[in-house]
Order: structure tokens, then sequence, then C-alpha cells
């Protein structure tokens, strides 16, 4: 018997059994269930094989939302459908998934704050609007990456249940939903100045080729440092109405080598699937030189980010602040074990204190100067 029992998710009583078999309905069609020997009488999904029973799941589904009258009505059966109708737009903008939008807001933040008078606060409105827009850029950046790699996903464990390699979203209904996105974002940015916003239109043909770059270069992880880290430039842009080179060049030659570090690390998770599908990635391009690249763009990132500091007359603070980051990233680099996937995620996620540590020396730098 290859189907969830009946019987089994019944006897665990109605909100179980109810919440059970909803999020059957969540899981892709390219399931197959297997025993799992337990005397509740539930089967275990292994994505990979193609379920020919599909609707003999969908018909338990009904028959147990029946058994316990159950069946969605009024308000409560209306935010369920919406939620189920809106969760795989989420996935494609990787909503459950935030390290990526703070990866692409701590060089806005970095920025502002830079751009910030020495003894004076913060600008948190322009904060707030950098943050909703990282939500944002990112969410349509993800979705454009989906829209180009969706037969390479396919090849991919870790990708294959995105929505439009399981076929969750047609590419018609992702478009629609990029498009909503850009125009949200466009609402945001027409809130920044007139140099901002031109910053801003600069960086889309960036956000749209990047995930091309995988195809034709073995660095896509360089062109992914030059996209994420334009935030550099547009914040302290907001703040003052253009850029001061001296400072925001650094700033953003610090973030690029930055996003080396992680994104190889974080590729280092999809090597052999990458080779199967085709796919490059400075992973693959280095092999077994990995590391001592990594410790070569981890010293050019500190540098960078110093020479920053330095420009924009920054004190202890700042440099306290950057000496906590270094330390995180040399911790990365020392104790990551590129061969497995699981701690390459953790390493990768743990970026959040990197720049966290930035931000944080930069905030005490201007409140204490």
């Amino acid at each position: 018997m290859l189907a969830v029992s009946l019987e089994g998710v019944q006897s665990l009583g109605p909100t179980t059994a109810v919440s059970i078999v909803d999020a059957s309905l969540l899981e892709e069609r390219n399931i197959h269930y297997e025993s799992n020997n337990r005397r509740d009488g539930l089967w275990k999904p292994l994505v990979g094989q193609r379920d020919m029973r599909w609707p003999i799941l969908l018909e338990q589904v009904s028959q147990t939302k029946r058994h316990y009258g159950t069946q969605s009505s009024g308000s409560t059966g209306l935010v369920e459908d919406f939620r189920r109708y809106i969760t795989p737009y989420m996935q494609l903008s990787r909503i459950e998934k935030p390290i990526g939008t703070w990866l692409l807001a701590w060089p806005c933040f970095w920025s502002i704050g830079l751009a910030a008078p020495h003894g004076g606060p913060i600008d948190v409105y322009t904060l707030g609007l950098f943050g909703m827009g990282a939500i944002l850029l990112r969410g349509s950046g993800c979705t454009v990456n989906d829209m180009w790699d969706s037969d390479f996903d396919k090849k991919v464990e870790r990708t294959a249940s995105r929505p439009l390699a399981a076929g969750t979203v047609t590419h018609g209904q992702a478009l629609a939903w990029l498009g909503l996105q850009l125009s949200a974002g466009l609402g945001i940015l027409l809130q920044l100045n007139e140099t901002s916003q031109l910053l801003g239109v600069a960086s889309l043909p960036f956000v749209i080729a990047y995930p091309l770059m995988k195809r034709i270069t073995g660095w896509p992880q360089a062109f992914l440092g030059l996209t994420i880290n334009w935030g550099a430039f547009m914040g302290w842009a907001a703040v003052h109405g253009s850029c001061s080179w001296d400072i925001v060049g650094p700033l953003y030659a610090s973030g690029v080598f930055w996003t080396l570090v992680y994104d190889t690390i974080y590729a280092h998770q999809d090597t052999r699937d990458d080779v199967k599908a085709g796919v490059k990635s400075t992973a693959l391009t280095f092999g077994e030189r990995t590391k001592p690249m990594l410790w070569g763009f981890a010293a050019c990132n500190i540098a960078s980010m110093a020479a920053a500091g330095v420009m924009a007359e920054c004190h202890g603070p700042f440099f306290i602040g950057m000496t906590a980051a270094a330390a995180q990233l040399a911790w990365q680099i020392q104790t990551v074990n590129l061969t497995n996937p699981e701690d390459c995620a953790r390493k990768f996620k743990s970026n959040w204190w990197y720049g966290c540590s930035i931000f944080a020396g930069i905030v005490a730098d201007k409140l204490l100067s």
C-alpha cells in the first residue's frame, strides 16, 4: 500500500489529522511514499520519484475532512485557501529564508550609518525604506533566478522543490509575481532622492543578468558580489544626495570580497549536482584551493573595510566592530567542512553576525564620537 493510511491519520484526533492531510497537499506531486513501520500507520515522503496515486491522496484528504466536518467554509476557509495560494509565491521570494535579505540589506545599512554625522543619530526612516527595499529586491532577484534556472533546479536535490522546478507555479505566474514585487519596489525607490533613484535603476541589469553568469563563467559569485552590494552606493546617496567615492568605493569592494567568501562556502553544498547539471561556481573553480582563496578574499575584505572607516574618519568603536567581524569571518573559514553541506549552510547563515558586527561598530562610533 503506497498511500497515507486514512485510519491511522484519523486515529490521531481531528486537529492533528486535518493538519497532516493539509500538509500532504503542500508536498510536491513528485513524491513516493514508503512505510516507516510505525504503529500509527503513517508513511514517510521521499522526494524524487513520481507518485501516480496523487488522486488517491486527494480523496483521502477529502474523506478525512468530511469525517470531522472540517470542510473549508466562511472566513476560516478563505484564510486557509489564501494561505495555500500565496505559499508558493512566498517560496519564490525565499521569505522563509531571511538570511539572503540580510546579506542584501547590510551594505545598505553600513553606508547609511557611515553617512550619518558624528555625534548624531542614524536616519531610522531611511533604514526602514532600505529594509523594505531589500525584501522586495531580494524577492525579485530570487524570482528571476528561478525563472532562468528552473531546468537546472530540477537536477539539484536542494533546489528541486522550488515552485517553478516542482511545477506548483507557472512561468507566467512567476512573471506576474515579479512585476508585482518590482512595482512595490518602485514605490519605495520613488521615496528617495534623484541620485538614489538613478543608482537603483542602474542595478537592475545586474539583478537580471546574474543568473546567467553560472552558465558562462566560473566566477558567478563575483558577479553576485557586484550586484548584492550595490546598496553601498545607494545608502550614502540617500543621505547626502551624492556619493563620496573615497568612502563608498572601498565599502563596496569590501562587500564584494565578503560575498566571495560566503557564497563560495554556500556553493560547496551543491558541487556534485552542479557538475551533473553543468552549472559553474567558484566552489568548482577553486576545488582544493578553496580555503586559501577564502583567506585571500577575507584579507581583502577587512583591508577595504578599514580603508572605508579611515576615509569616513571613524574611531575606536568602528574598528572594534570590524575586529569582531574579522574574527567571525576567520572562524567561518577555519572551521567550515566544505564536504559537509549542512555545515556549509550553517556557516553561510552565520554571516548575519558579520554584518551585525560591522553595523554595531558604526552605530557606536557615530553615537560616541
